[in-house]
């Protein structure tokens, strides 16, 4: 066990407004550690040495390969500090989370997981660049992208702008698609949607309002922002079904295919600290992983700070 036993935590003030500091603190000493929230503006090196980095990076590293030159010089810092400090437990590996930020990166490493012997897929998709009708139609067509379809920003993280999506129902509306996007096929669902939360060994499931079922028709292309829907107690027409749609008993996830999805997925993304979106087909009743977060929000885990020092400790037993 390392000598130094002091763990530090960078996020964003808003997301540490929501986290009770006094008791991740009092957690954190029950396991002997101490914590502390580091300072980007200060040298690193002088806020040391500590055995533990606990981030949520996301939106910094995703301002920085959008060129943001502040945010670049950050994240240069951070990752010297590491390189210095190959001792240092990172949660989580800073290019573990730049893969995880591109959506296109990240639906291919799901796609190239053994998920699929379970009935777990990611509906087909593809990157849209082009600004040209018949290169879309071509794109979509040659990745089997069927309609209705979503669009998706690529980066996934760092802006508002990264829950904006589309659904676009029919060939016709295709001059709607603002690209540079991800396009992915819908899968209708019943309107639930179950948030994976995973940290370390340890998992659990919630459920989330989400999309209705939707056809592809004449339709006319939907905007929407996703945070929007899917919120606990979010009130979106978009969630409400049509009325040949709803069902008297819903279908509960079976345990062991979510036990499957937390465990594969963070072994793919090398990552502790994941939230991962599913939907159950309506058609097929198969299971669909629409999207994968680094370090969520974690509302509804029970006792997500002893499951994270849990976490730490095996990590550094491990190490050691």
């Amino acid at each position: 066990m390392p000598s130094n036993k002091r763990i530090a935590v960078w996020m964003s003030e808003k997301k540490l407004q929501k986290v009770n500091w006094e008791e991740f603190e009092s957690v954190c000493h029950s396991y002997g550690f101490e914590v502390f929230k580091l300072n980007l503006n200060e040298s690193i090196e002088s806020q040391g040495p500590f055995c533990v980095l606990v981030h949520k990076l996301t939106d910094i590293i995703a301002s920085a390969n959008l060129g943001d030159i502040r945010c670049c010089n950050i994240i240069q810092e951070v990752e010297n500090y590491i390189s210095q400090n190959p001792s240092l437990i990172v949660i989580d590996p800073l290019p573990n989370v730049r893969k995880l930020l591109d959506r296109y990166n990240c639906y291919s490493i799901i796609h190239s997981t053994d998920l699929y012997t379970y009935g777990v897929f990611t509906p087909n998709f593809c990157t849209l660049k082009s600004m040209e009708k018949d290169a879309l139609k071509h794109q979509l067509k040659i990745a089997n992208v069927t309609y209705p379809f979503i669009c998706k920003p690529v980066l996934g993280h760092g802006s508002r702008s990264a829950h904006e999506m589309s659904i676009v129902f029919s060939e016709k509306y295709i001059v709607d698609i603002r690209t540079p996007c991800v396009a992915q096929s819908f899968i209708s669902h019943n309107a639930v949607l179950y948030k994976i939360y995973i940290v370390g060994e340890k998992f659990c499931y919630v459920e989330r309002p989400s999309l209705k079922n939707f056809q592809a028709s004449e339709s006319e292309t939907i905007h929407f922002d996703s945070s929007d829907v899917s919120k606990a107690d979010s009130r979106s027409r978009l969630s409400v079904l049509d009325p040949e749609d709803v069902v008297s008993e819903r279908i509960k996830p079976d345990e062991k295919v979510i036990e499957v999805i937390a465990m594969t997925l963070r072994r793919a993304f090398g990552m502790d600290l994941l939230g991962v979106d599913v939907v159950i087909e309506k058609s097929t009743g198969k299971y669909a992983i629409i999207d994968v977060n680094a370090y969520p929000g974690y509302d509804g885990f029970p006792n997500f700070f002893e499951a994270l020092l849990e976490c730490i400790s095996k990590r550094i037993s491990s190490d050691t």
